[in-house]
C-alpha cells in the first residue's frame, strides 16, 4: 500500500502541475472554453461569462499549487480533500459534455494535447481512483524537504504562477500550440492531400416490409428492399482526415477575398474578434505601427465578426482608416490570443504575432 500511495502521489501530481501549466501558458483560451460551458445550450450559467477569465486563472493557479503540495507532502489531508473536490467537479463536466456532446473539446491540457470528451472522462476517472487512494491513506503521504521550507515553496510558486499569467496577459502565450503559430502557412493548413483518407460511415436504412420495421446498413448504396422506406440513420465508424485549420476566410460583402489576402507578400492583419469587447487603450498603441507599416509598403487590413456600423465607428473614432473584412469569431480568437492583436504575413505564411502591447516590436 505504501509504494502504491507513493505512485498515485507522484502521477496525480505531475498530471496536476502539467495540466495547470499548460492552461496558465493560455488562461484567455481556457476562459474561452469557460464560456462555452457557461453559455445557455450547456449549463446556462450566463451570469458568470463576465468572470470567466478570472475564474479561469483562479483554477489553475490552485491546480498547478495542489499538485506542488501533493508532491512535497505539505498539508496532506487538505490537499487530497481539494484534489477530490477538484476532481469530481471536473469528472461531472467530461461526463455532462460526453454524454451530451455539448463541449467538443474539454480544454483540460488547453490546445497542447487535444482530448475528446470521453477521453477526458476517462482520464478523469483515473485520477479519481488514484485521488480516493490517497484520501483514505494520507498518513501514508511522505513529505519531501524539511517542514519549515513547505510554506515557503508553496508561496514561491504561488508568486511563479501569478507572474507568468501576468506575462502571458499582457503579451502572448509563451509557447504557441495552435494551428496559426509563427511559422505556419495558413493556405497549406487548410489543404486536404489527394491520398488523405476519407471519413467512413454506417448508413442504416429502416424499411416497413409487410408491417414490420427492417434496418439494412451500407456504407453508402442504397440496399434494394421491397417496402416502404422509413428513414436513414449515420453512424461515423471511422474519422476522416481533418486539417489543421478548417474555417479561415476572410469576407466582405458577398466576396470572399481569402486566396487574394494569403497571395500577398506584405499582409499585415489587426485583429480583434469583436470590437465591442476589445481593448480600448490598444488601438492608440498599435495605430503609429499601422501607419508605419503603409509608409513601407505593407497591405494593412482589420479582421472582425463585428458588424458593419461598428466597424465604421470604430474607424471614426480612433481615425484608422482601415480596411475591415468579416472572418468567424471562433477562428479570430484561435488566431491570437489578443484583441486587437497584430498578425505578420507573406504569401499566406505567419512571420510574426503581437499583442498590443509589444507594437513596436513588430519587425516591418
Amino acid at each position: 500500500m505504501k509504494s502504491l500511495v507513493a505512485i498515485s502521489k507522484w502521477i496525480v501530481g505531475i498530471l496536476f502541475i502539467f495540466s495547470g501549466l499548460v492552461k496558465l501558458n493560455d488562461p484567455i483560451g481556457f476562459a474561452y472554453k469557460l464560456e462555452e460551458y457557461f453559455s445557455p445550450s450547456v449549463l446556462n450559467l450566463e451570469f458568470l461569462t463576465p468572470y470567466a477569465l478570472i475564474i479561469a486563472i483562479v483554477i489553475v493557479v490552485f491546480e498547478v499549487v495542489l499538485g506542488v503540495m501533493l508532491l512535497i507532502g505539505y498539508l496532506p489531508r487538505f490537499t487530497t480533500l481539494f484534489l477530490l473536490l477538484m476532481i469530481v467537479f471536473f469528472t461531472f463536466l467530461t461526463f455532462y459534455s460526453a454524454y451530451f456532446n455539448k463541449v467538443t473539446d474539454c480544454g483540460c491540457f488547453g490546445d497542447a494535447i487535444p482530448l475528446t470528451p470521453w477521453q477526458s472522462f476517462y482520464k478523469d476517472l483515473i485520477l479519481l481512483v488514484l485521488i480516493l487512494i490517497l484520501v483514505f491513506n494520507q498518513k501514508k503521504i511522505q513529505p519531501i524537504f524539511a517542514k519549515a521550507s513547505h510554506r515557503w515553496i508553496i508561496f514561491l510558486c504561488f508568486m511563479l504562477c501569478f507572474l507568468l499569467a501576468y506575462h502571458v496577459l499582457m503579451h502572448l502565450p509563451v509557447i504557441d500550440f495552435r494551428a496559426y503559430k509563427v511559422g505556419k502557412n495558413i493556405a497549406q493548413e487548410m489543404q486536404v492531400p489527394e491520398d488523405a483518407p476519407a471519413a467512413i460511415y454506417n448508413y442504416h436504412w429502416k424499411f416497413l416490409v409487410d408491417g414490420q420495421e427492417q434496418v439494412h446498413t451500407t456504407q453508402g448504396s442504397y440496399p434494394q428492399v421491397g417496402g416502404e422506406f422509413i428513414g436513414v440513420e449515420t453512424e461515423l465508424v471511422q474519422e476522416g482526415y481533418v486539417p489543421a485549420i478548417q474555417d479561415f476566410s476572410i469576407e466582405a460583402g458577398e466576396e470572399d477575398y481569402t486566396d487574394q489576402m494569403l497571395s500577398e507578400d506584405k499582409l499585415l492583419m489587426v485583429v480583434a474578434f469583436n470590437l465591442s469587447r476589445t481593448e480600448w487603450e490598444g488601438w492608440n498603441k498599435i495605430k503609429p505601427t499601422l501607419e508605419e507599416a503603409r509608409s513601407k509598403g505593407w497591405r494593412v487590413i482589420g479582421l472582425s465578426a463585428s458588424g458593419i456600423p461598428q466597424k465604421q465607428a470604430h474607424n471614426e473614432q480612433f481615425g484608422l482608416d482601415l480596411d475591415f473584412y468579416f472572418t468567424d469569431e471562433t477562428v479570430l480568437k484561435a488566431m491570437i490570443r489578443s484583441n486587437p492583436g497584430l498578425i505578420k504575413l507573406r504569401k499566406g505564411t505567419i512571420e510574426q504575432k503581437v499583442h498590443w502591447n509589444d507594437a513596436e516590436k513588430l519587425e516591418l
